[in-house]
């Protein structure tokens, strides 16, 4: 077909059907922009939704958390702990002297006598006095009380030995001696445990 149209006609209807056609991309471009944009918008609104749901519920929790008075539980939990771990330290040291006065009553020499039994807090043992006939039955006490197999003490010493030529009493000697507890000592309250 020829086409008879004046050629200013022709690139006018050329030109027309561009127009229409940019125009429908223009259009749709504007559409698609328009679905992304609320598309953002949705978006937004509902983070901010979230946002303000959560700190909601944090600010509640707090509120909850306060009206518990978690901070003043937590102190109370401390001060328990410290009072068992206290109670644990004291009954550690604590000594069962009903039991122990017996085991050394049995490795005292014969001619001497116990007078005087003193718990030493400082150095975790005990401070011994005892009466005796003569000096050597004085340094036979701490000989039996050092011996591993009555596993009371794990150090004996004498502090002092003192002999009284003009005292007419049977036990003109005194002895005084120092003793560290074994810390395997049986007689130990934290160690009764362990041994039943």
């Amino acid at each position: 077909m020829i086409n008879l149209l004046p050629p200013e006609l022709r690139n006018s209807y050329r030109f027309g059907r561009r127009n229409v056609a940019l125009r429908r991309w223009v259009i749709a471009g504007l559409i698609a922009l328009l679905g992304v944009g609320l598309l953002g918008t949705y978006g937004l609104v509902a983070f901010k939704q979230s946002t303000d749901d959560y700190n909601h519920q944090i600010s509640a929790a707090k509120n909850q958390l306060q009206a518990d008075n978690l901070t003043q539980t937590e102190k109370q939990t401390q001060n328990i702990s410290d009072s068992l771990k206290l109670a644990v330290k004291v009954l550690g040291n604590e000594v069962l002297f009903s039991k122990m006065i017996n085991q050394i009553g049995s490795v005292i020499p014969d001619g001497a006598v116990l007078a005087e039994l003193n718990l030493d807090k400082s150095e975790n043992g005990v401070s011994l006095t005892a009466n005796t006939t003569d000096y050597n039955t004085a340094t036979q006490i701490q000989v039996n009380l050092t011996d591993p197999r009555n596993k009371v003490f794990a150090k004996v010493d004498i502090v002092s030995i003192v002999c009284k030529t003009d005292n007419t009493s049977a036990y003109p000697c005194v002895a005084t001696l120092r003793a560290q507890f074994n810390k395997d000592n049986q007689f130990l309250f934290i160690n009764q445990g362990a041994k039943s």
